[in-house]
């Protein structure tokens, strides 16, 4: 049997201590006993919300090789006979295996941090560079504090290309963590007012992002959006950190890999890049300019690993959007005047004043059917702080310009949003959530085209759950032109 760890391995590393009879090695490690699979190791991690130790007895019974768990913690599972690996801190345990996965790897490793696109991002380069070597990534959004010392703790040893995704709210997070990871490209896809509540400005959360340049390993690239208007702060900073390898993406006449031409469809998009002085015409089987630049940053990363630039082109084409992050429905819709198909666009997941703005351009470059709308329903961005009136009724402005008649809006953030849109859009109002979905079900008609947006916290992914339950899905209509 092949083990991602040793259980000896794990034991010196962690410099835990062994209690029981110890399996050969785990073949996964997990922190979520509902998932966790036969022979993996179990990491009995303390959170905000809920403890780890509280759940071994569900890891046992999921076929858990062995548990590691806090030495403060042990007198409660006495009753539990499976091996475990007893330590000071779960986490700090973890964050040593994480280390020493990066230690033995021989990996080509490329770390993605931004305010918008990171995930997307993250997707495209697992894909992009699949076809020419073995791809270890995070699942989901594995971003945080927890996530990515589990996401590099995973990582097999013959594992060729590293994809790491790093977050941050606050600063002083993506360093500690950048430094696991220790990437040969680290990327920056853009700076936008995300979190703007916890910084005084944009320059601030520039200087949060910057933080990953200082774990880029000796001899190592940055990958910066020529076009962001932080560039040049962020430019800086690199050299500050000593990054002699500063690269540039976007539609800029000076970037260094080049998105020359767009042509944009509803649910696709061709783009035309300029990588390392040759223009490539790839088909990218998601839409908007936004994921387009992006295209270019993971294609520039492609060239830089030396890896299958034909290979990765085709694997554009076969990419679709993330859950919650443009992901499409087509749905069989029915009322009074008929019986058809309503479009919806999954962007539920998370949201901040950029992000919002490049999901109205997919929802205006969305052609609805005969007699169908093109309707906005927006939910609260958190975490905007003192700028949170300002940032949501500033989204009047995209709305209006992008030809948005209908926004149905639900949080009280949003009622910033409702009082700055004219009577000329019809605009909807609720204050929960749970209301919104009530009124989107009973109102919604055949040929509509429906773009549901929020930030995670205020819960729409209730709304694409209401509409998906409620509605058959229809097969996709040929989307490529």
């Amino acid at each position: 049997m092949s083990f991602l760890w040793t259980s000896a391995d794990m034991v010196a590393v962690m410099g835990g201590r062994p209690l029981g009879a110890m399996p050969e090695g785990v073949t996964g490690l997990s922190i979520d006993s509902r998932s966790l699979t036969q022979g993996e190791a179990f990491f009995a991690i303390k959170g905000e919300r809920t403890d780890g130790h509280d759940y071994a007895t569900m890891a046992v019974a999921n076929g858990a090789a062995l548990l590691v768990v806090s030495e403060a913690k042990l007198p409660a599972l006495g009753r539990l006979t499976i091996p475990m690996i007893v330590v000071e801190d779960v986490l700090v345990a973890l964050g040593r295996l994480a280390v020493a996965a990066r230690q033995r790897s021989r990996a080509q490793i490329v770390a993605v941090t931004g305010s918008v696109g990171k995930t997307t991002t993250k997707e495209m380069l697992r894909h992009l560079l699949a076809p020419s070597g073995k791809v270890h990534s995070a699942v989901a959004s594995f971003n945080n504090h927890w996530g990515v010392p589990l996401t590099l703790a995973r990582m097999p040893a013959d594992t060729q290309f590293g994809v790491f995704e790093i977050g941050m709210n606050h600063a002083n997070e993506i360093r500690p963590l950048v430094k696991m990871v220790r990437p040969h490209v680290a990327i920056i896809t853009t700076i936008a007012p995300a979190h703007l509540g916890n910084f005084k400005s944009l320059e601030e959360i520039a200087a949060a992002k910057a933080e990953i340049f200082e774990g880029v390993e000796p001899g190592g690239a940055v990958l910066l959006n020529r076009d962001n208007r932080q560039f040049a702060f962020l430019e800086q900073r690199a050299l500050d950190a000593g990054i002699q390898s500063i690269l540039t993406f976007g539609q800029h006449a000076k970037a260094d890999f080049r998105l020359a031409d767009f042509e944009g469809r509803a649910e696709s998009s061709t783009i035309w890049a300029v990588l390392n002085g040759e223009t490539v015409e790839v088909h990218l089987g998601a839409p908007g300019r936004h994921i387009a630049e992006n295209a270019v940053a993971a294609l520039a990363v492609v060239t830089l690993f030396g890896a299958d630039l034909p290979a990765a082109g085709a694997a554009l084409s076969a990419l679709k959007p993330v859950k919650g992050r443009g992901e499409r429905h087509r749905l069989a819709v029915a009322d009074a005047t008929g019986e058809g198909s309503l479009t919806l666009i999954d962007e539920s997941y998370n949201a901040n004043p950029a992000s919002m703005r490049a999901a109205i351009a997919l929802l205006a470059a969305t052609q609805p059917d005969l007699y169908g709308r093109r309707i906005a329903v927006l939910g609260d961005m958190l975490e905007m702080g003192e700028f949170s009136a300002r940032v949501h009724e500033d989204l009047a402005g995209p709305l209006l310009a992008a030809g948005i008649e209908h926004v149905w809006l639900a949080g009280p953030e949003m009622a910033a949003l409702r009082d700055a849109l004219p009577e000329s859009v019809a605009v909807q109002y609720c204050q929960t959530t749970a209301e919104l979905v009530a009124y989107v079900l009973h109102n919604v008609r055949p040929g509509d085209v429906l773009m549901v947006k929020s930030s995670l916290g205020i819960g729409f992914g209730q709304i694409i759950k209401a509409l998906i339950d409620n509605f058959p899905a229809l097969p996709d209509r040929e989307r490529h032109l």
